[in-house]
């Protein structure tokens, strides 16, 4: 049987999961059914990656045995109280959302749905996306597995437990910010030292990216790679005694609890 996926919302996240699919041949592009807010970007996403559009929530509902709920988290139940009764009972709900639980979703449709609930990021758009995943008990392990085929074509898939969840936009969903103002001082201080600019964030980055690589493919723990650059009385470790002092660490995991109280906030609205 041939399975269509539809995407209520086609926003950024939405089309990198969109081009990683096509990408990954995984379905054809004909089969793959997309809502927006605003026609233009509709039809702008129909043209670049050869989709179909649909007129309305409903109707890519109806079509969709796999859909996609790339919304905001305070919309999901307005979407849904339109889309349940065109929803069939084995279609396989896959959200998005930070806070949103498979419990939340199966109680605005108002019956036991297959829920699978997931947080991307947004390096999916470069096809190096983290994504986490759970589901709920109407999920069996091969549908389950097929939906980590769909999003390991714009990343990497973690399977994880619910209760968990939470803590996953802290450290993969809204970690790349952190990085990106990471990248973004250093090539200030580049700049300073006398750097032209585009240099600067093109070094930023890749020391970003391959240091990323090396804790990945060496799979050694990252302070025992942090000693490996840090020569006695060098000017590495002169550094890191200065984020040290700066408390560093401390404002990392300070703005990860901030972050996680917050996708707590979310959900229980």
């Amino acid at each position: 049987m041939t399975q269509t996926i539809g995407f209520i919302g086609s926003g950024k996240m939405a089309q990198a999961m969109i081009a990683g699919i096509v990408r990954s041949e995984i379905v054809q592009p004909a089969d793959i059914i997309i809502t927006s807010k605003t026609s233009e970007t509709r039809e702008k996403t129909a043209q670049q990656y050869g989709v179909q559009t649909a007129s309305s929530n409903k109707e890519a509902a109806k079509k969709s045995t796999i859909l996609f709920l790339g919304i905001t988290p305070d919309l999901h139940s307005e979407v849904i109280a339109d889309i349940r009764d065109e929803t069939a009972d084995d279609t396989i709900i896959v959200t998005i959302a930070a806070g949103i639980t498979t419990a939340d979703i199966s109680r605005m449709f108002g019956r036991a749905m297959s829920v699978v609930r997931t947080m991307p990021n947004t390096p999916s758009l470069a096809g190096e996306g983290m994504t986490a995943v759970c589901s709920n008990d109407q999920v069996s392990e091969t549908k389950l597995s097929g939906i980590c085929d769909i999003l390991s074509s714009f990343g990497k898939v973690e399977v994880i437990s619910e209760k968990l969840m939470d803590a996953i936009p802290s450290i993969s969903g809204s970690s790349p910010a952190y990085v990106y103002m990471m990248i973004e001082a250093m090539a200030d201080g580049g700049v300073k030292q006398g750097l032209k600019r585009d240099q600067a964030y093109r070094l930023a980055a890749q020391a970003v990216l391959g240091a990323a690589k090396m804790v990945l493919d060496t799979e050694l723990h990252p302070g025992v790679l942090k000693d490996q650059v840090c020569s006695p009385g060098g000017a590495t470790i002169e550094a890191v005694s200065t984020l040290e002092k700066e408390q560093f660490r401390g404002s990392i995991l300070n703005a990860m609890e901030s972050c996680t109280k917050k996708v707590k906030e979310l959900g229980s609205k």
